[in-house]
């Protein structure tokens, strides 16, 4: 008859550790300043469609054509007829080109931040030694960029052919300057209104429906009240409805500060007590966008 065999007992000098091949990092460690630099640079990158599809290059390649092209002509019929002034101020340009700049914000600033919200990627994000300011300052500083490169390049364009058709180089100088400043203003006051509105909706579409709204709707509505003001002769009122939308807010500031002649009814912009208002609230909109977008991501980061 068989007899079952004792199970040996396992000793402590039976156990191994066998070395499988992983070894630890020893870089160096890049840290949180790499990491914002890494995640602007892809964001500034995709709102122009770099890194992605030829299909979401369309858009804001044609978009940024559409912004220039208006100021090639220009230039060509400055130097062929020899003006000698351009037939547009610089400062004016984004104003009469606030459309392709409203479409263009529209489109990429929920093509920031909507399809992180979507795929739920934004606490793998906040994973790594990043935190939610600096996720929210890499993505506002990127499509504020974005947005200065479109509403830039055409004043580059006026500027050179300035140069070309012989125009005074001081006044073209001062004015080129004085248009700088202003659209750099327009990018950061228009990108953090559009990552407010696109940062409540995981939605794409509903982003764009939602910031093509808040922009026209607002523009429209002011254009139509100025308007009604300037036939009934209340034209002290035609500056203070101006604070009520992006556009004429950096039309107000420009026309106070900068020597741009105002898009406003009649001209009657803003004077220099009320350019400081419209300086102020204009601030407050930047500071408090970036605000909300920090609040936003530290519940979306949990």
């Amino acid at each position: 008859m068989a007899t079952e065999q004792p199970t040996a007992a396992v000793t402590g000098d039976q156990t191994r550790i066998h070395n499988i091949g992983y070894r630890a990092y020893d870089g160096p460690r890049l840290g949180r300043a790499y990491a914002r630099r890494s995640l602007y640079s892809q964001s500034l990158r995709g709102a122009y469609g770099l890194g992605r599809s030829a299909k979401a290059k369309v858009l804001p390649m044609l978009l940024f054509v559409v912004m220039c092209l208006p100021a090639g002509i220009m230039v060509a019929v400055a130097v062929v007829t020899k003006s000698k002034e351009l037939p547009l101020e610089y400062t004016r340009y984004a104003i009469v080109l606030q459309a392709v700049i409203s479409l263009y914000i529209a489109s990429q600033a929920p093509q920031s931040v909507s399809r992180d919200l979507r795929f739920k990627t934004v606490p793998l994000y906040f994973s790594r030694p990043i935190e939610t300011s600096d996720y929210v300052r890499a993505k506002y500083a990127a499509l504020a960029s974005a947005l200065f490169l479109l509403t830039a390049a055409p004043l580059i364009v006026l500027y050179a052919g300035a140069l070309l058709a012989e125009l005074d180089f001081a006044d073209q100088t001062a004015g080129f300057a004085q248009g700088l400043v202003s659209v750099a203003l327009l990018s950061l006051l228009f990108a953090g209104i559009g990552l407010v509105i696109a940062s409540v909706t995981p939605r794409r579409g509903f982003g764009i429906a939602a910031v093509i709204a808040v922009l026209t709707i607002t523009y429209g509505a002011v254009s139509t009240l100025q308007a009604i003001a300037d036939v009934q002769d209340s034209t002290g009122a035609i500056a203070w409805i101006g604070l009520f939308s992006p556009i004429t807010l950096i039309d107000g500031v420009q026309s106070a500060f900068l020597g741009a002649t105002s898009a406003f009814p009649g001209g009657h912009g803003p004077g220099t007590g009320q350019g400081v208002v419209y300086l102020l609230v204009t601030l407050g909109l930047i500071a408090g966008a970036h605000g909300l977008l920090i609040r936003r991501y530290k519940k979306v980061g949990l």
